[in-house]
């Protein structure tokens, strides 16, 4: 007769140990809902999560977490919320490994002018006036489009 052991199993990883770096790159990805400032939170370490997976090195990978920071926070303040989504996107030659996007989308109010709003300094809500522009300077691409009364979109890529 077998008998059985009551034998302790080890507490499961926090995320599942996935295979992303051999995935097609348009399969990593992660997305967060910002509306709070723990949404914030959450989309900073998601984001430092997929670029660890994906291979980052430390620096590129905090760089990514400090932009997601930056455009979760524009989102919450001055569009009352929004989505922040990174997904892995192809190298920029056939053998070099891929990067990561960062998208922020709102249906905010927009920006009247991106130039102004892209200036050192220049801020609408009393803050340092440092985000987007600390934004285009950590990221590898960077653009941004806006409609006043339409919402706005960043897209900013980093590579490893």
């Amino acid at each position: 007769m077998m008998q059985h052991q009551n034998v302790p199993q080890p507490m499961p990883p926090e995320r599942p140990a996935d295979p992303i770096p051999s995935w097609p790159p348009s399969v990593a990805s992660v997305c967060v809902r910002v509306e709070t400032e723990p949404d914030i939170a959450a989309a900073c370490r998601e984001i430092r999560w997929l670029a660890e997976r994906m291979g980052f090195a430390r620096s590129p990978a905090y760089y990514l977490a400090t932009a997601a920071s930056e455009l979760a926070t524009n989102l919450l303040i001055h569009a009352g919320g929004g989505w922040l989504r990174a997904a892995s996107v192809a190298g920029r030659h056939p053998n070099e490994p891929p990067g990561i996007e960062l998208v922020a989308e709102d249906a905010g109010p927009g920006i009247a002018d991106l130039a102004l709003a892209l200036t050192e300094g220049y801020s609408t809500a009393g803050g340092l006036g440092c985000g987007l522009p600390g934004v285009e300077r950590l990221m590898d691409v960077f653009a941004m489009d806006s409609r006043p009364g339409h919402g706005t979109r960043v897209r900013a890529i980093k590579w490893p």
